[in-house]
């Protein structure tokens, strides 16, 4: 078991990174911020992965998101460090989620344009059972001791550093624009860019997060590669060639 181990840690940090291009590209780029459209056979895995790696429902997650832009940082904010404190947001994200989700009114509001199909009823809307299949093939490829650990790495990995896109994103970093979100590029890595929270908050849709020189959106690169393959359309080309006075 012991020699495992490390096998298991990175297995569950390839998860989360995968986890992490998936929530990027598809739940925020895509779907929340509209800023670019995605082949059917493309949304159609990453609807797949969302569900496997994250137990997310896209709606909530996307209504949760639009309401945060809504409202950044004033009376409103489902998950703002400005009002509820650092520590509150780093340690609690999951529960001021879980109680924003669970507003059906505002998910409703926030997420007209996704409504729900077939596919979510019978598969994408339960949680569990994607998380389950999520780790019955972990199981079936790397046994069940190391699919255990591989998974509680990963599930504490992918709510912590979610969780420091709005803590940390809105408590620390570079502003070179003008909004209280700031660019940690440390956290832009683990993040698959999310963490160039300030140049988001500029440009909410862009689909390239990275503008000056010195920033790099690992989350840009499987973009690039989408759109290449024809299977992605960005909604604004002129956001590629963004940058920052002076840079």
């Amino acid at each position: 078991m012991v020699r495992s181990l490390p096998l298991a840690l990175a297995v569950a940090l390839a998860v989360t990174q995968l986890a992490n291009l998936v929530t990027t590209t598809y739940l925020h780029r895509a779907l929340a911020h509209k800023a670019m459209r995605l082949s059917p056979g493309v949304v159609a895995v990453f609807r797949v992965l969302t569900w496997i790696t994250t137990g997310i429902r896209p709606r909530q997650w996307v209504a949760v998101h639009r309401k945060h832009h809504a409202h950044t940082d004033e009376e409103g904010d489902p998950h703002s460090p400005v009002l509820l404190g650092f520590l509150a947001v780093q340690v609690g994200n999951v529960a001021l989620y879980r109680k924003a989700a669970a507003d059906t009114d505002m998910v409703a509001r926030y997420s007209r344009d996704l409504p729900p199909d077939r596919w979510d009823a019978l598969l994408f809307d339960h949680a569990i059972l994607g998380l389950a299949v999520g780790v019955a093939l972990l199981v079936v490829v790397f046994g069940p001791w190391l699919a255990l650990v591989a998974g509680l790495v990963h599930a504490v990995a992918y709510l912590a550093l979610s969780s420091a896109v709005n803590a940390a994103g809105h408590t620390f970093g570079r502003r070179p624009h003008p909004n209280r979100a700031g660019n940690l590029q440390w956290l832009a890595w683990l993040t698959a860019g999310e963490g160039l929270h300030n140049n988001h908050h500029h440009a909410p849709t862009s689909a390239r997060l990275s503008m000056a020189r010195g920033e790099i959106d690992p989350g840009w690169w499987l973009v690039s590669v989408l759109r290449r393959l024809g299977w992605a359309t960005l909604r604004e080309r002129k956001a590629e060639l963004v940058t920052v006075s002076g840079a």
